[in-house]
């Protein structure tokens, strides 16, 4: 049985950790809230800006624009892994990185190559591990801007565009709640086979000037940029909830500790004073 030094001085380590894992799930709830309040905005924003985009999009052709347009075989596939640079946030980035995987596989019959681009390190580090083909990541990103997804986005059109891939799909976790985050993939490019199919939603006829091929061609990689930024925010909204969850479970299991060795080190103490007593009758029967 540990003495009861060994004992205090494990309570006093476990104290520490609880007031690290407290504070964290702090700095991860307020962090949450903004995050959330984002990513539910941009949700309405993307639903009215696919809405207008299909609209746009129903009447003309699709080879009027490369982005447009779904290759006649998808011979390379970029998949955009978007995970969290930190950990202590459960299986979320596992979660998000196997779901990943298991899009590679269910789609490498056929095609020659699949490269991954990482955003987040802990995803550049999961695939790295596999050694997939990783040919640009970014990591330490600031808080999701419009600015970030804007160079993510351009290097992936300029990739589209060289012939360099034929498909890019993302990957990222859907925030539900702060206990529920759901993996989600989605084609990003050719556009096209990103918008819900026809008849699924009601249309709009929209008068444009000087013509929908001109507007497209504009507002096309803006698109692109805000669908960059959109997984950008369910991302960091779905890791603050993970952390926060983590955390919390992580601070109810350091009480549950300090409680069972608080016992432990009662117990440890009252047979410490049997002891004693005991030494002290049996001395004085003796003398």
């Amino acid at each position: 049985m540990a003495t009861i030094r060994e004992i205090k001085n494990r309570v006093a380590a476990i104290k520490k950790t609880q007031k690290i894992t407290s504070a964290m799930k702090m700095i991860s709830a307020a962090r949450l809230a903004r995050a959330q309040q984002a990513a539910v905005a941009s949700r309405a924003y993307g639903n009215k800006l696919t809405e207008i985009f299909s609209a746009v999009a129903s009447g003309i052709e699709p080879d009027a624009n490369p982005l447009l347009s779904k290759r006649e075989q998808t011979r390379k596939l970029d998949v955009v892994v978007f995970t969290s640079d930190r950990g202590l946030c459960g299986a979320f980035n596992s979660n998000v990185s196997k779901h990943a995987l298991a899009v590679m596989e269910q789609r490498k019959s056929g095609l020659d190559s699949i490269s991954v681009i990482a955003v987040g390190r802990r995803g550049r580090d999961f695939f790295r591990r596999l050694r997939a083909d990783i040919p640009r990541f970014w990591i330490g990103l600031p808080t999701p801007t419009p600015t970030v997804a804007r160079e993510i986005a351009a290097y992936l059109i300029e990739r589209f565009l060289s012939g360099a891939c034929d498909e890019v799909i993302f990957v990222y976790g859907r925030f539900v709640s702060a206990l529920t985050q759901t993996p989600m993939h989605t084609t990003a490019i050719p556009v096209l086979a990103a918008l819900p199919q026809p008849g699924s939603a009601p249309t709009l006829s929209y008068e444009i000037e000087p013509s929908a091929e001109i507007l497209l061609a504009r507002v096309l990689p803006t698109v692109i940029e805000f669908m960059v930024l959109r997984a950008l925010l369910e991302n960091a909204a779905s890791e603050h909830g993970a952390r926060m969850t983590s955390m919390d479970s992580a601070t109810e299991n350091t009480r549950e500790l300090i409680r069972s060795l608080t016992l432990a080190m009662n117990k440890a103490r009252q047979s410490q004073i049997t002891t004693e007593l005991t030494e002290i009758v049996a001395g004085a029967e003796a003398l």
